[in-house]
């Protein structure tokens, strides 16, 4: 049978709740951040972004942590057709701090938790039959019902020529050991812990673990007498992680010192958050063992995987994608804090980033200052109206990818809010209007704090009116507003939109626009998206395209914005944008809506006609975007050639 897969992971899921305060008890924490846990599942995560295809099998609640969970193994590209969906149990949960770097508290909700309520029922043996390997964890042991699935999938996998792998995964808590109290213990001993473990050692081709872990396993404190209990039942390949020591595997006999196994490359990092890295180094050596490469090859993965997830907050976002592992197993460690590592983690969150294929057509209403001032407008009127706008915004999108909005909320905060799970990309203005020096609305706050109110998927947005030949001390203070909002944006797990209007500062030339974006580079910001006015000379496009190239090739790319410009002014700045691969689209507003707000205020139109105007421009220019990307997809229409459009 066709292998569609290559690894399944069997057992735990959670949500992970991260104390974002470090250095505290978790009795101190004042916030946490949310992402999904539970080992197995972060193998999974951490496998999939490595490039294995991989799928889990586990189960969560019927509520909204259950389907964050899932949510979110989509949006790592793990499979998720063999998660269940249980009605009666709830999501596990699992809190967790870090206090030093010896102390990382950790307390389990997982009481009736859902992933406990696997069966044998929940084993398909076609799904099974998928794998190319089947990954098992220890906790999924502990119990009879859970312990019987566990053994039914290997079983099948064996029988199908599928291989087997254990992360021993010892947690005592989770076996009854200890108490809640005890959630960061990682050894207690116990004889009906080491039975359980023992009585399946056999079924397994590769097994990983902690010296602790091994210790549980194979019933000793001594790590070699423990090895060798574990060889004595199982000619699976044993690989014993070993902390700042890297790691040893070992074939056959076990030789007298753990020095005498095969090791790969070791990486001296500073360690910041041990919870999880364990998942991570184990997705890295999965990737060697698919591979069939070398232990020492699949070691050097394993550990350098490992060594990116310690340094780093949270677990499964921690993890590295292909990419990634490939540039620090390339470059190395340029500083032993590597969250710190510029390079490193802009390749870190440009790849991470969720994908967003095609283009995107943006109706942008987070007009505030415009709206304002038309005749009879009010706060309540202009709220109503941005909510018509939303309306013909999903009228033209129909639920499709590759549509968007631009929404303020002081002014339209029920559309924002109303817009969110509609598939529409939004994006949310932070400037207060026309300000020249930037600044922002007064709910960003002095210190950007405001940006931690905001949900995750909203682009954080800023117009900055800036001409590289302002005098100093304006383009500094405008510069650094936009350097800190940018790591702001960072912080809060928000992708940032970089707008730039130099022709309302000063005279623009076809170098004018390139020279902005190549500064904001220089500066350290990296915007995922950027807005430009349009341009209608193919050097100033093709100077303003190869900048951000240069940079930042994984940038999303440009939108193009309107300036209040006519239909046919605006399909001939498409036609000259569209000829670049990354101009992604547009973000128009006014073109669209402003004289329809006008007649809307002053009663001259009703609710449906608005509606209907606007849908109607909105999709004249999806429409006329369309064409004109069509167009530019003969290489006669693009500038100079094929060979020189950006990529």
């Amino acid at each position: 049978m066709n292998k569609t897969l290559d690894i399944i992971t069997i057992g735990r899921s959670c949500v992970d709740l991260y104390g974002a305060q470090i250095g505290g008890r978790l009795e101190d924490m004042r916030s946490f951040e949310k992402y999904v846990g539970g080992s197995p599942t972060n193998i999974a995560c951490g496998a999939a972004r490595l490039g294995l295809r991989s799928a889990v099998i586990t189960a969560v609640g019927d509520e909204h942590m259950g389907r964050f969970v899932t949510e979110e193994l989509d949006r790592f590209g793990v499979d998720t057709s063999m998660v269940k969906v249980d009605p009666e149990r709830i999501t596990a949960l699992a809190i967790l701090g870090i206090r030093d770097q010896d102390r990382f508290p950790l307390l389990f909700f997982r009481e009736n938790c859902a992933d406990m309520g696997l069966t044998e029922d929940d084993i398909d043996p076609a799904q099974i039959a998928r794998a190319r390997a089947v990954v098992a964890t220890g906790t999924h042991l502990s119990l009879p019902s859970t312990e019987a699935a566990v053994v039914k999938a290997l079983r099948l996998a064996r029988a199908g020529g599928a291989r087997c792998a254990l992360d021993i995964d010892y947690r005592p808590n989770l076996w009854g050991l200890g108490g809640h109290n005890a959630g960061e213990e990682r050894f207690i001993a116990s004889q009906n812990v080491t039975r359980r473990l023992q009585a399946h050692l056999g079924l397994f081709d590769l097994i990983v673990g902690t010296e602790e872990e091994f210790h549980i396993a194979g019933g000793s404190t001594d790590t070699i007498a423990a090895l060798r209990a574990v060889r004595a039942l199982s000619d699976a390949t044993l690989v014993c992680k070993r902390g700042p020591m890297g790691a040893a595997a070992f074939v056959g006999p076990i030789p007298d010192t753990l020095d005498d196994g095969q090791a790969g490359p070791r990486f001296a990092i500073e360690v910041f958050n041990v919870l999880g890295a364990g998942d991570g180094f184990m997705a890295g050596l999965l990737k060697g063992w698919m591979e069939n490469a070398p232990w020492t090859k699949s070691l050097e993965y394993a550990n350098a995987c490992g060594a990116l997830a310690v340094s780093r907050h949270g677990c499964s976002t921690a993890y590295p994608t292909k990419k990634e592992l490939d540039h620090f197993l390339k470059v190395g460690v340029t500083t032993p804090a590597l969250r710190f590592d510029q390079q490193l983690e802009q390749l870190h969150w440009a790849t991470t980033r969720t994908t967003l294929d095609g283009d995107i057509r943006i109706f942008a209403f987070d007009h505030r200052a415009q709206l304002e001032e038309l005749e009879e407008a009010t706060p309540d009127k202009i709220a109503r109206f941005k909510g018509l706008c939303l309306d013909a915004a999903l009228a033209v999108s129909k639920g499709e990818d590759g549509y968007g909005i631009l929404c303020d909320n002081r002014l339209g905060q029920h559309t924002l809010r109303r817009a969110t799970g509609t598939g529409l990309w939004v994006a949310r203005p932070v400037e207060w209007p026309g300000s020249r020096p930037l600044i922002c609305e007064p709910e960003i706050g002095p210190d950007f704090g405001g940006l931690a109110d905001w949900p995750m998927g909203q682009v954080c947005k800023v117009l900055c009116f800036y001409h590289p030949d302002d005098p100093e001390d304006l383009r500094n203070q405008q510069e650094n507003s936009v350097l800190r909002l940018f790591h702001a944006s960072r912080r809060n797990r928000l992708e940032f939109l970089l707008e730039v209007i130099p022709s309302k500062a000063g005279p623009v030339s076809d170098d004018t626009t390139a020279r902005i974006i190549r500064r904001f580079y220089d500066l350290g910001i990296y915007p995922d998206w950027w807005k430009l006015e349009p341009m209608q000379s193919d050097a100033a496009w093709a100077s303003a395209c190869a900048a951000i190239v240069d940079n930042d090739p994984m940038c999303r790319g440009i939108v193009v914005l309107g300036l209040g410009k006519d239909m046919p002014d605006l399909v001939k700045s498409f036609e000259a944008a569209a000829r670049y691969d990354i101009v992604r689209g547009f973000a128009v507003g006014r073109s669209i809506m402003i004289e329809v707000a006008a007649d809307w205020m002053a009663g001259r139109v009703g609710n449906s006609d608005a509606v209907a105007i606007m849908t109607n421009r909105f999709k004249m220019l999806c429409d006329s975007w369309n064409a004109a990307r069509r167009l530019a997809s003969t290489p006669s229409a693009r500038p100079g050639g094929a060979d020189t459009q950006p990529k």
